[in-house]
């Protein structure tokens, strides 16, 4: 399932984008903030179907290369672990990502060439040649590939260009979609018929979460701005960034609207998101404002959980 730090993170975006933007349109905004969730969602098919289409590419050559008018031996008995991985195969023939891949329209068609290079990227990998010159063939060594070509692609350039060319909303997903893709390989066994599909969402909570996190943080989100400068009147206000600004408010809509969710999650989670989305120093100056802002928060009873461990 999408995990409750890129669905936050998704939050904060449309909020930067409607703030920003000047729009007037809170429905229209928010329309457009689930569709971004949705295609994030759709990013972790997309990324299944990747190893599938590499090896397809891999098996064509293979082919190719036994038409050859003076093939080699390696030509005519070639490596064929990897086109015959037993996870590939299972994702491949998988009904449940096959048929969100055709209603979404989603798949690698449209770009052969990042195929190509992916293919290239991996026969000179390390972990690739050491997979194919094992003799053992297994379910969980086909399933550590996977999870090593996973992690791999992270950090491959020519896979984001093409993703952002695809649709912008998958900007920054790729790591968390990749640890829904390793969670999904890790619970896939050998006995199984299917891939187990991670569901969008972890419970019918989270979409309520997501609305009503951008909701009240808009709606109060100038009165927050106001209870925020209290605690910020010692620092320059010019050379507080936006972004810090709409961390906090979003943080204090969260502290006061979300009586299940622990203020230490709360505050991790808004300070790990401040150092990737804001200064260098962001991280040090939220962690300290949330700190006091909590303190008086929980002095005016504006923050009350429930739950077990919470009361």
């Amino acid at each position: 399932m999408l995990s409750r730090r890129l669905l936050r993170i998704k939050v904060l975006k449309a909020l930067f984008a409607h703030i920003k933007s000047g729009a007037d349109n809170m429905i229209a905004s928010e329309k457009t903030l689930l569709s971004s969730v949705d295609k994030a969602y759709d990013l972790y098919f997309q990324m299944l179907l990747l190893p599938v289409e590499v090896a397809e590419y891999a098996r064509g050559r293979q082919e190719i290369a036994k038409q050859k008018k003076l093939p080699t031996f390696e030509d005519l008995n070639p490596n064929t672990k990897f086109v015959d991985n037993a996870l590939i195969r299972l994702i491949a023939n998988s009904d449940s990502v096959n048929d969100r891949i055709a209603v979404r329209k989603l798949g690698w068609k449209q770009h052969p060439d990042l195929i190509r290079t992916i293919y290239a990227r991996l026969c000179e990998s390390a972990y690739f040649n050491e997979y194919m010159a094992r003799e053992e063939r297994s379910f969980d060594d086909d399933k550590r590939l996977l999870e090593a070509f996973f992690n791999d692609m992270q950090e491959c350039d020519a896979l984001d260009e093409v993703l952002e060319e695809i649709s912008i909303l998958w900007s920054d997903d790729l790591p968390y979609i990749v640890m829904m893709i390793l969670r999904t390989l890790s619970n896939t066994r050998v006995s199984h018929t299917d891939v187990k599909i991670a569901g969008q969402f972890k419970s019918e909570e989270d979409p309520i979460f997501i609305r009503t996190l951008f909701e009240k943080s808009l709606v109060n989100y100038n009165s927050n701005q106001e209870f925020i400068e209290k605690f910020t009147a010692n620092w320059d206000l010019e050379r507080i960034v936006f972004m810090d600004n709409l961390i906090l408010a979003t943080a204090v809509t969260e502290l006061t609207n979300f009586p299940s969710i622990p203020v230490k999650v709360t505050l991790d989670e808004f300070i790990e998101i401040s150092k990737y989305y804001s200064t260098p120093g962001s991280s040090t100056f939220i962690n300290g404002v949330l700190d006091k802002m909590v303190e008086t928060l929980t002095a005016d009873g504006r923050i009350q959980k429930a739950g077990r461990g919470l009361i």
